[in-house]
Parts: C-alpha cells; sequence; structure tokens
C-alpha cells in the first residue's frame, strides 16, 4: 500500500513539475485506473484553473487535427504552451484509438512546449473519453497555458465539449454533405467560434452564409455572438485570425464576471453529476461481485424476469437502505 501511494506522490510531484514522463503516467492511470485517476487528480486539483481550455469540434473530414497543429504552431510562436487532448475513436480490435491523421502532429513532439497525448473513447458517448476530464486538469496543473482538446468527430450530437473548454470552436468544411443541418443538430448552441475550414474549396462561401442564416434564426440572446472565420488549414491561412478570436473570447470571458462564473459553475456540477454516477454506479457493482449476486441478477434480466432499469432502481434503493 506505502509503495503504491509512494508512486502515486512521485507522479503527482512530477506532473506539478511538469516532468513529461510523470504527465504521461498520470494520463494513462486516468484511463485505466478510476480510483488511482482520482487520486491523482485531488493531488493536482489545487493548482488547475489557471489554463484556458478550447475544444475544437465538427465532423470528420473538416480538417480539425490539421487546424489544430497549426494553432498549436500559432501558439508557440507566442511563446505559449500546449496541452492537447486528442480524443479518437475506438479500434473494435484493440480497443485503442484510431491515430488516423494525427500522426502529423508528431514532428511537433519534440518541442518540450508541447505535450500531445491521443485518447481512444472507447464507445463513451459525446466525442470525448472518460478520462477527458482528468487529462485536461493534469495538463493544466502540468503549467500549461492552453489545453486543446480535440472530440471523436463522428457526427453532430458531440455537445458534451462543451462542458470541458471555455471556449468551443467549431469547424465546418463545404462539400461534407448537408452541412446546414450539421450546424443545426446540437453545434449551433455551443460554438464561440464557427471556422470554415478547406475556404480554398468552393461553395466556401455559402457554408458561411449557411450559418449566418441558423445564427440569424436563433432566438438566444448572448452577450458574445460567435464570429465565422475562414481558415485553409494546410497553408495556414487564417489560422493567425482564428488564434486571435480565441484570445478575444478568453478576454471576453475574464472581463465579464458574471458570465465565466456561471460556465465554471456549469462545468462543476456536470462534473458533479457524472462522478456521483461513476462512483455509485461502481460501488454497486463492488457490492455485487462481492456478495456472488451478479450472475444471479444478469440470469434474470435474461430470463425476463425483470429489466435493467428496475433492477437498476433496486438496487439502488438498497444501497440507500443500507446507510
Amino acid at each position: 500500500m506505502c509503495g503504491s501511494l509512494t508512486k502515486t506522490e512521485e507522479i503527482i510531484g512530477g506532473i506539478l513539475k511538469g516532468d513529461r514522463k510523470s504527465i504521461a503516467r498520470g494520463i494513462s492511470l486516468a484511463e485505466n485506473d478510476l480510483r488511482q485517476a482520482q487520486k491523482i487528480v485531488a493531488g493536482v486539483y489545487s493548482r488547475t484553473g489557471k489554463a484556458h481550455v478550447v475544444g475544437v469540434t465538427g465532423p470528420g473530414g473538416s480538417g480539425k487535427s490539421t487546424l489544430i497543429e497549426k494553432i498549436i504552431r500559432e501558439y508557440r510562436r507566442l511563446n505559449r504552451t500546449v496541452g492537447v487532448i486528442a480524443v479518437d475513436p475506438t479500434s473494435p480490435f484493440t480497443g485503442g484509438a484510431f491515430l488516423g491523421d494525427r500522426i502529423r502532429m508528431q514532428e511537433l513532439t519534440t518541442d518540450e512546449g508541447v505535450f500531445i497525448r491521443s485518447m481512444a473513447s472507447r464507445n463513451y458517448p459525446g466525442g470525448l473519453a472518460r478520462a477527458t476530464r482528468d487529462a485536461v486538469k493534469i495538463l493544466d496543473a502540468a503549467g500549461n497555458d492552453l489545453v486543446l482538446v480535440e472530440t471523436v468527430g463522428a457526427g453532430q450530437s458531440e455537445v458534451d465539449i462543451m462542458r470541458v473548454a471555455q471556449t468551443v470552436v467549431v469547424v465546418h468544411a463545404p462539400g461534407l454533405g448537408d452541412e446546414i443541418q450539421a450546424i443545426k443538430a446540437g453545434t449551433m448552441e455551443i460554438a464561440d467560434v464557427f471556422v470554415v475550414n478547406k475556404a480554398d474549396r468552393e461553395n466556401a462561401n455559402k457554408t458561411v452564409m449557411d450559418i449566418q442564416a441558423v445564427m440569424q434564426l436563433s432566438s438566444k440572446v448572448v452577450a458574445w455572438k460567435p464570429p465565422i472565420l475562414k481558415t485553409v488549414a494546410l497553408t495556414g491561412e487564417g489560422v493567425a485570425e482564428l488564434v486571435a478570436k480565441i484570445e478575444q473570447h478568453k478576454s471576453f470571458l475574464e472581463q465579464n464576471v458574471e458570465a465565466k462564473q456561471k460556465l465554471l459553475r456549469d462545468m462543476a456540477e456536470a462534473e458533479l453529476v457524472e462522478a456521483i454516477r461513476e462512483r455509485t454506479a461502481m460501488s454497486i457493482m463492488d457490492d455485487l461481485r462481492r456478495k456472488g449476486t451478479l450472475s444471479d441478477l444478469l440470469q434474470k434480466i435474461l430470463r425476463r424476469e425483470v429489466d435493467p432499469a428496475s433492477a437498476a432502481e433496486m438496487l439502488l434503493a438498497e444501497k440507500m437502505r443500507e446507510r
């Protein structure tokens, strides 16, 4: 037990010093060992809250990874340190991440001011991985000025990023299909900055106008109006302007204390709810295994004697009575 605790303390100390091996080990534990992850996050939590967290989301094929590479280079030009969590779809064969075009970021890993980690979603909903929040905290506590989170890019429902990032960049590109439907389906409400990437393609201006049209239909009154920028990630065109808008949104939040506090409170509440859900489920499953009743309950579900939701309610009620 002592050895385990010492190892955890060493990892925590290393993270707080910005040691890359400790950061990598901490994130690996966040992915694979919920109890150890809790100890590590608890150990670094007081040193979090300094990094600006930027989420980058949008459909597959919009060029998010290439755009993020250029965003990193621009922030490094500004002498800012950057941590990146790139969430990828899970391989059905290995359970690991499909790295895809993440490979082009690899040359940045030799830069001591950049830390990049690819993370498998493991079928976690919302375009993130279960360990994404913990990984963000680790990179924050390690002293990064900026933490970038790239979502899976599997479609239109990736709105959970708003519960992790303070600035959300929604990326679209012309020629991906029905852009207007993709814009309507959830991401309209979460975007702080819209980007039309691959703007050298035909119909780029139409995509911009589509976004403008949807924004005009929104009845939501907001103090910050999301700008719409055009970029060509392959050449870096428009990336400096994008970074300037991200910084402008950061300044907006800093100057609007009430808006920032509401954002942080909403994020904290979402994380608390998720933590309660995870710990409650873990506690109940541990009890079932300890008592040896898990197999019997699963058999009852398979025989259609009880449905899973009713079984869950029964177990939760029983847990509450024990307390």
